[in-house]
This record gives structure tokens, sequence and C-alpha cells, in this order.
């Protein structure tokens, strides 16, 4: 499945468009973009966008957004399955499922992703061996916020620095996106899926990764932070037996295809009690 607009795969696909993509990066550009969208300037943007992706807002909404920016950080009402060995979407997007290989790696469109190098952590990589990695790309259109799985605890927030790609299909064909890009990465000490590493990535225009707290108790469905201004990812990381992906799901995830989820949709279960202490 491709989703990439027409603009990505012109930037990614074509010589033409991978030097303006390249001068853009060099440069960053895209700043003036950003300030643009954070702007007042932006709100007339609020209603053209609202109707290219189908959402569904009335006059006085649109006028009560003081920037595109305040419209693509509002909050909405998410249904949240509490069930607690029921494991749930973290966000809105679409998923992909791949296996941790014994080397500690996966593999998505020909390029090969190290964990040590997506994390910056030669020792918490090996944990993950073996393992299970889920993989949300949000679209532009999708909900950019994302809550807990699970209740626990959650550890230090770990920023790494990095270019800004586009994390559409056709970017992540050209460019491993994963461990180029601007994420951070934290350790969740998850109840009933033991420990959880989820890793946020930004995209191409998307410099804001907005968490809600630094540390601390969790409740699963508790927001867990946002992202700003248009489409990211959200990449975690499960070690072996720990979850089990519904049967339903699984199909459609066969051969590497993506499928359509919501923030807080059941969408596996954890495959035992998890040891404590």
């Amino acid at each position: 499945m491709n989703n990439s607009s027409p603009a990505v795969r012109f930037l990614y696909g074509t010589a033409p468009g991978r030097a303006l993509l390249s001068l853009t990066l060099r440069t960053r550009a895209d700043r003036a973009a950003v300030r643009f969208l954070r702007s007042p300037l932006s709100r007339p943007v609020v209603g053209w966008y609202a109707k290219r992706h189908g959402i569904s807002l009335t006059r006085e909404e649109k006028q009560c957004y003081g920037s595109f920016r305040d419209f693509f950080a509002r909050q909405r009402p998410t249904a949240v399955d509490l069930h607690p060995t029921h494991l749930i979407s973290p966000c809105d997007g679409w998923l992909s499922v791949y296996p941790i290989r014994l080397d500690s790696s996966f593999r998505i469109k020909g390029f090969t992703y190290r964990l040590r190098d997506l994390l910056g952590d030669e020792h918490l990589s090996r944990r993950y061996q073996g393992g299970t990695c889920l993989i949300f790309r949000l679209a532009a259109s999708d909900y950019h916020h994302y809550c807990y799985i699970d209740d626990g605890v959650q550890g230090e927030n770990h920023f790494i620095p990095g270019a800004l790609h586009s994390v559409q299909d056709a970017a992540c064909a050209a460019f491993p996106v994963y461990t180029l890009n601007r994420r951070m990465w934290t350790l969740l000490s998850t109840e009933h899926f033991g420990p959880v590493v989820q890793t946020e990535v930004g995209a191409l225009v998307v410099g804001g990764i907005v968490p809600t707290r630094p540390s601390g108790r969790i409740r699963k469905g508790a927001s867990m932070g946002r992202f700003e201004l248009a489409g990211s990812t959200i990449v975690q990381l499960f070690e072996k037996d720990r979850i089990q992906l519904l049967p339903q799901l699984l199909s459609r995830l066969a051969g590497g295809r993506e499928a359509r989820v919501q923030l807080g949709m059941w969408i596996g279960e954890s495959a035992g009690e998890v040891p404590h202490g």
C-alpha cells in the first residue's frame, strides 16, 4: 500500500525532487512554514484543511482557533478499551508489525533498522531480541495525541536530534527515516506487557514532540503526549512472548501490509502474566 501524497512522491521519487528536498533540509526552509502555521495568518487554512480531510467543523469552531497549530493540537473525546490485559493502540494511524531478529534489528522496505541506532542504547536494544516491533504511522489528518497503553511507571524521556524526513511510504522506501529523524524514546514499565520502549518520530514540518510528563506513574488511556502540525510515527518494542495481536488483525497485516487503527482500540492481548519484582 502506498499512501504517499503526490508532493512526497515527487520529493523522494524523482531526481529534481530529491535535490529540492536536500536543499530544504540543509537550509531548514521548512521553519518558515512552521512559523506561518503557528501564526494567526494561518487561520484560513483551518477550514480548507478540515474540508480536504473530511473533518466536520461548525463555523463557530473554525473561528475559535487562533492558528492552524491551535486547531491541530485540539483535544477530542476518545473511547479507550480499559480491560487490563487488552493491548490498545496508543494513537490513530496505520499499524504495521515486524519481528525483531536475534541481532536486535528489523527490516522495512529494504532497510535494516538496528535497535541500537534507533535508541542510541546498545544494552537496552539487546533486551528486545526475538520480540515484536509495532509501527503506527499517523497521517496528516489523524488525531495527533497519543496515550499510555497500560498502567505502570514511565522512565525519563530521551531526545535524539536528527533530520525531519517525511514518514510516508515513498520516503520510507528511499531513506531509513526511523533512525535518521528527530525522535524521543521512553521506557515504560507496564503491568501487563512488561518493559515497553516507545519512540515518537518527528517528520517533515513536524518538529514538535510534546510529552505530557517527564516520568512517574502512568494510567492506561491517559495522555502521554502529542505531535504538532503534520504526520508522524510511533514505534513500540515488546520483549519476546509478551503480546499476541488479534488474529483478525494479523490477517490484515500479513505481508508487511498496514491496518487502520484508532487511539484506544483493542489490537491484542497480554501473552501471559508478567512477573513482578
